[in-house]
């Protein structure tokens, strides 16, 4: 489902490079049984190509769809700015991983939930935002360019999915740029196509 940070990554990816798919909104709850059918794995994202194949999570799906591309990569090639662009992909990566443990913590019985762990899982969440928010010091559009990369692509989908479910978590009045960046993106036609909600 595209309320998933992974799922909706690997979505908006594709249709950026041009690669036509089908989705289908399951849900690892509610359609367990008919997800499993699929891959057995049950893990989203799953993508199925037309000869059988699935791949599974979303850096492996992004690899594989920017190499039968006729578009331009997602990702920057001039070494240096390449890597800035896969250590922000990382840090968005982290935050998003952040806000899955924080929410399934929750997901257990109030007895049950580690106080210890949410608050150390909150505070990293927090710090990968903090790092995000000086990155984006004097950027206005764009991380590299007029066109959005992989890692303008995670950062959106990662802030917009910390803010639909665990907002309480993360001040977004804290984050200025952060929230500034979100709006730019959600406003670009393949992101719109493709809402979290």
């Amino acid at each position: 489902m595209l309320d998933s940070p992974y799922v909706r990554r690997a979505a908006i990816s594709l249709r950026l490079l041009g690669v036509p798919f089908t989705h289908r909104s399951w849900s690892v709850f509610r359609n367990f049984d008919q997800f499993r059918q699929l891959n057995p794995l049950v893990k989203a994202p799953t993508l199925q190509l037309d000869d059988g194949t699935l791949l599974t999570e979303s850096g492996l799906i992004i690899d594989w769809a920017e190499t039968i591309s006729d578009r331009p990569s997602l990702m920057p090639s001039e070494p240096q700015t390449r890597l800035r662009a896969l250590r922000l992909t990382g840090i968005a990566l982290a935050a998003s991983e952040k806000s899955v443990q924080i929410v399934y913590e929750h997901k257990r019985d109030a007895d049950k939930r580690d106080a210890g762990w949410l608050e150390r899982v909150t505070g990293q969440l927090r710090s990968a935002y903090d790092l995000l928010e000086r990155e984006l010091e004097g950027v206005h559009g764009w991380l590299f360019g007029d066109t959005p990369t992989q890692a303008d692509i995670t950062l959106a989908v990662a802030w917009g999915f910390t803010q639909l479910v665990v907002a309480d978590a993360i001040d977004a009045k804290a984050y200025p740029r952060l929230v500034a960046f979100a709006q730019h993106a959600e406003q670009h036609p393949d992101f719109a196509a493709l809402p979290a909600t």
